[in-house]
């Protein structure tokens, strides 16, 4: 689905722009992704790993996600630099089509600049404008303290744990939390 774009004003004062990716982005997102892989363990990629990601799959990706009626991207773009993105998918099965789930990543270079934030409150918008959706899933990596705050923040609470997810180069093993957001919706009365 295609999101309306939209600027707000990172804290230092620069000027940000929110949008739905476009086919002039991808160049931006293979950097991106690559080099944020790179600044932390907290994603689930390491910078080699992104070989995989390619102008024609990016291209791929962004078209079927901004037609899509159940999955929505967002860029955050800084001096015409992506900075981040975030992401967030549903499905129509009935059973689960109440779930939504979100990702997000910033470059280490923006943080602390309120961008995390602007895009959770987007993301919440969007569930909250699609009435199947009763809460909001996602997950983060034990240690990442900075991820977690900002997720408590937002309205997340942790619901379980995956114990020893995920495996570091160097053979560490660490947890990752699931956390939930629950949208609060009115409950619909029956008048007899």
């Amino acid at each position: 689905m295609i999101v309306n774009e939209f600027e707000f004003t990172l804290k230092d004062g620069r000027k940000a722009l929110i949008r739905s990716p476009r086919e002039e982005d991808i160049q931006g997102m293979l950097n991106y992704l690559y080099q944020s892989a790179g600044e932390t363990d907290f994603l689930l990629r390491y910078p080699e790993e992104c070989g995989r990601y390619t102008a024609e799959g990016e291209k791929e990706l962004f078209e079927r996600i901004n037609h899509s009626d159940t999955e929505a991207m967002l860029v955050c773009i800084v001096e015409g630099k992506i900075a981040g993105n975030c992401q967030i998918s549903w499905n129509n099965r009935i059973k689960t089509r109440h779930r939504a789930g979100v990702a997000i990543a910033l470059l280490k270079d923006y943080w602390n600049q309120g961008i995390g934030t602007r895009l959770f409150e987007e993301l919440i918008r969007i569930a909250e404008d699609h009435e199947n959706i009763l809460q909001m899933e996602l997950e983060f990596i034990e240690g990442n303290t900075r991820a977690r705050a900002l997720y408590e923040k937002m309205g997340f609470r942790i619901t379980g744990v995956g114990v020893n997810a995920v495996r570091l180069k160097d053979g560490t093993l660490l947890n990752e939390y699931h956390m939930i957001r629950e949208i609060r919706r009115p409950i619909a009365t029956h008048k007899p």
